[in-house]
């Protein structure tokens, strides 16, 4: 069994800044303490000046995932590269719902991830049709490792299911200790939009954010958070877009309702202008950006406590298909938003992201002081792991943990852009931010895999993640 000793960081978990040496026998974390004697045979690294965080655990992504004719652009090894590049070593796909039973979707989405898995992973399960079948079927998702469903409040006669069915999906889950995720947006009020503007020759990228209105979102947040309510479940709330969904979030759970929240940092950044750019249609995700002000709000609730978890909703597109970029030495061009240059509604919906939110997060959060490095691992390593029935394997550093590691230079300078998020595609949001804080060596069990700008990971060495049910209530 190899060790590993890493000497003289600093280490940052949810609670607690100390400084420390960490022991890693094996795949776990054996011990953490000053002082530490190294085995006979073990790797030191000296950690002096550096900060030593959990691996990152992103619980919303999409990978190899089939939309407008086209595919995503990252399969379950490129994606995991990117996000091992970004300091993440856990993430969470979701499986579609497109045959019956319900696990047989899980045994294909396991025969396309595992061959190719990078890094550490799970699934959720969309319930994007119900009936007295499926219903049985919901409490057998457990025994395959999945304790999270997924349900839509939009994608009309697609994704979406009733809200009668939405309860009972809800009490279902409770039942097996599931969790529900919900997409809330108000789908009716969506495809009216839809129609008008394509009827009134309104086509550029400016018009997926004026179709899908904040207030939809915001309404169909507190609907969730109600239903949920008179379920008796836990919900939680994707994508988290709009300020007003924060005022409610805080609604509901001051009044007790199980309701948790993520955003992702799409939303923190970027508005509707930047869909009026040349280039907009590299901004189109569902649920759109919004305004400074929904912004500004969704920072307070990271702030506050009333968001949970920061993930990424990464479903990465090319931004022009017809060109090849060269990836891992290759020419490699997958059809992406050009398939909608002339028409909003046809552009594949998604960013790149799961290799950016910990750079990015930790300049333009810790940096500026609007979360502390505390709260950056609560949102991005141990609420995530804690809710989704992961830790305390994943998400922190303690004895028993994995080894899931980065080594954080806070010094480190970096001009970010597409060359440095490692996504498989050929942009990059955050193209020429100045970051300072980077990722220099990032542990998956205790394997070196990212060390600097080299690429250890191999296809095939992530695990599947069986997760708990009844995971943690925050």
């Amino acid at each position: 069994m190899s060790s590993l000793l890493l000497k003289n960081g600093t280490l940052i978990t949810a609670a607690e800044t100390f400084q420390a040496d960490i022991l890693v026998e094996g795949e776990m974390i054996a011990q953490i303490g000053p002082s530490l004697t190294a085995p006979e045979g073990a790797r030191v690294v000296d950690a002096s000046g550096k900060l030593i965080l959990p691996g990152g655990v992103d619980v919303h992504t999409h990978f190899d995932l089939p939309m407008a004719g086209t595919v995503s652009a990252d399969d379950h090894y490129t994606g995991h590269k990117a996000a091992a590049f970004g300091g993440t070593t856990t993430v969470i796909d979701f499986v579609s719902q497109d045959t019956s039973p319900l696990l047989a979707n899980v045994e294909a989405w396991r025969a396309k991830a595992d061959p190719k898995a990078a890094i550490d992973f799970g699934f959720h399960m969309n319930i994007t049709h119900f009936d007295a079948q499926v219903a049985d079927e919901i409490g057998q998702l457990p025994t395959a490792g999945i304790t999270s469903v997924k349900v839509f409040t939009a994608y009309n006669n697609r994704l979406r299911i009733s809200d009668g069915d939405i309860y009972q999906v809800m009490r279902l889950a409770r039942k097996h200790g599931l969790l529900t995720l919900v997409h809330a947006e108000n789908g009716d009020v969506i495809e009216t939009l839809i129609a008008e503007a394509q009827a009134a020759g309104r086509t550029t990228p400016e018009w997926h954010a004026l179709t899908r209105p904040a207030w939809g979102a915001v309404e169909a947040t507190l609907r969730s958070a109600a239903i949920a309510a008179q379920a008796d479940a836990p919900v939680y709330i994707v994508h988290m877009n709009a300020g007003g969904e924060v005022d409610q979030l805080a609604y509901a759970r001051s009044r007790g309702v199980a309701v948790m929240g993520e955003t992702c940092p799409q939303y923190l950044f970027f508005t509707v202008d930047d869909l009026r750019r040349p280039d907009g249609a590299k901004w189109i995700c569902s649920p759109p950006v919004r305004s400074a002000a929904d912004n500004a709000r969704l920072w307070e609730g990271i702030a506050n406590g009333t968001l949970q978890v920061m993930a990424t909703d990464h479903c990465s597109f090319f931004f022009d298909g017809r060109k090849p970029i060269i990836y891992e030495g290759q020419p490699v061009a997958i059809p992406g938003k050009e398939l909608g240059y002339d028409n909003f509604t046809r552009v594949p919906n998604g960013l790149p992201g799961v290799g950016d939110r910990l750079p990015i997060l930790w300049t333009m959060g810790v940096g500026s002081g609007k979360i502390t490095a505390n709260q950056f691992v609560a949102l991005n390593c141990t609420n995530p792991a804690r809710i989704f029935g992961m830790y305390p394997k994943k998400g922190t550093l303690m004895p028993g943990a994995d080894a899931d590691i980065v080594i954080w230079d806070p010094q480190r300078k970096v001009k970010y852009g597409v060359a440095h998020a490692q996504h498989r595609t050929d942009y990059n949001l955050y193209e020429g931010w100045e970051l300072t804080g980077y990722p220099e060596s990032v542990f998956l069990r205790g394997n070196l895999i990212v060390e600097n700008e080299t690429w250890f990971g191999k296809p095939g060495m992530g695990r599947y993640i069986n997760r708990k049910p009844f995971g943690d209530i925050l």
